[in-house]
């Protein structure tokens, strides 16, 4: 370690709704819900009323009756994004993005420019504020692990700098669900031994831990309760995946009318993927049922792609083999019916990594020039100058994140990798 606090974790404060607070005034220090079916974010406001991001419509409005339910505008959300990403940019170039609304920042280097690295963080949250009109919160520490615990201290809108010698000072006596990797399941086995603050994990010895925790595991959080992290600032992170996904509500839905949400995700996130000049070889479809149970189908191809029409078959075949029953198409669908699907690729790799195509294939098959020039036109005269019959008169709300989701093992047991980015905060 450098013998010095300067790694800042920066957060956006309930990010999906205070843009939609920042934009339209009516809404301002008032309990604010976005989405209908299944809340994709909320306010502060409505937090202290118990709503929470992912939590069905019905139930938040029942908690919160007097909240404004709005639906999402992803590209409101994603042009906030980009200009606060920039503030960054303006005090060090050494920023780790993790998701659209929070970022690892090493300063190091600036703080001869802009003063202590405690400074940069006030400067920083002012300059966003001033500038996007949002706010940040900022934790500063050494380790990366622990900037991150402190800023999740420090909402809303606040600043906590852990000095060099009080890390496990500050560390210690905070429960054992903001060590990373700590979910429910984790969380409920620790608590059943006694373990229920850092410091007693801390403690403990790692032979005890291996016989409910497992190896891994155990010196995994073993490291973090003792501040443990030597990972520097990562600059060439790239998206390890990219998807979207609607939430339905609880209306029955017909089997075509799935198939077609999912032609529109499927081909949205394959345009996002030619854009970033990535491609995919993993394909991944979420379902949610009506009982609230998730459930995933995947399939790796032969060969990376970014071709529209491969991406869309097998998203289709996947989302086919969650909702076809034994008993004929659909058959599953009715009897647990679907809340919410979804649709991720990842094995991101470089265009570079795959043989190029001919403009047409075999039999006049569509191909990636295809692609490229549909992506052109909507680029320059908008999303539906052209579009697929079946989508023309396609109304949908696309929930999307364009950065990359940090930490996946460790959200994926906390069940949050289908969250937007409010469900940690």
């Amino acid at each position: 370690m450098s013998g010095r606090a300067t790694i800042l974790h920066a957060d956006l404060d309930a990010f999906y709704a205070s843009v939609e607070q920042r934009d339209d005034p009516r809404l301002r220090e008032r309990a604010v819900i976005v989405g209908e079916g299944v809340v994709l974010a909320c306010s502060y406001e409505a937090k202290r009323c118990g709503v929470r991001s992912g939590m069905g419509g019905v139930l938040a409005r029942s908690l919160c009756p007097q909240a404004i339910t709005v639906p999402p505008r992803m590209e409101a959300y994603a042009e906030a994004s980009t200009q606060v990403f920039e503030q960054f940019a303006d005090f060090t170039p050494f920023v780790e993005p993790l998701s659209v609304d929070e970022a690892f920042l090493d300063v190091a280097g600036a703080e001869h420019l802009f003063g202590p690295a405690a400074q940069i963080a006030q400067k920083l949250r002012t300059r966003v504020r001033e500038n996007v009109g949002l706010a940040l919160s900022v934790g500063v520490a050494q380790t990366k692990f622990l900037a991150k615990v402190a800023s999740g201290q420090a909402k809303p809108d606040g600043t906590i700098v852990v000095e060099p010698g009080n890390e496990l000072a500050f560390l210690h006596p905070l429960p054992i669900e903001v060590l990373w990797g700590v979910g429910r399941v984790t969380a409920a086995k620790l608590h059943d031994h006694g373990i229920d603050t850092v410091g007693d994990l801390a403690s403990c010895e790692r032979d005890g831990l291996k016989s409910y925790l497992g190896d891994h595991a155990s010196a995994h959080l073993l490291a973090l309760a003792h501040n443990h992290d030597p990972r520097a600032i990562d600059t060439n992170r790239r998206d390890r995946s990219m998807g979207a996904q609607r939430a339905l509500g609880q209306k029955v839905r017909r089997r075509e009318e799935l198939r077609l949400e999912m032609l529109a995700l499927a081909e949205k996130v394959a345009a996002r993927l030619r854009k970033a000049e990535r491609v995919a070889r993993t394909v991944t479809v979420r379902y949610r049922t009506s009982e609230m149970r998730h459930e995933t189908r995947s399939r790796t191809l032969p060969e990376a792609t970014q071709q529209t029409d491969i991406l869309v078959a097998v998203a289709d075949e996947l989302l086919l083999d969650l909702i076809d029953g034994p008993h004929g198409p659909g058959s599953r669908l009715g009897r647990v019916g679907c809340t919410l699907i979804g649709v991720t690729y990842s094995a991101l790799g470089s265009p570079d990594a795959i043989q190029l195509a001919l403009p047409f294939g075999d039999g006049g098959k569509p191909t990636d020039a295809l692609d490229t020039m549909i992506d052109s036109i909507r680029s320059r005269w908008g999303d539906k100058a052209v579009a697929r019959a079946s989508l023309l008169d396609h109304k949908g709300e696309v929930a999307a994140l364009t950065r990359p989701t940090a930490l996946d093992s460790e959200a994926a047991e906390q069940s949050s990798a289908s969250e937007p980015p409010d469900a940690r905060q």
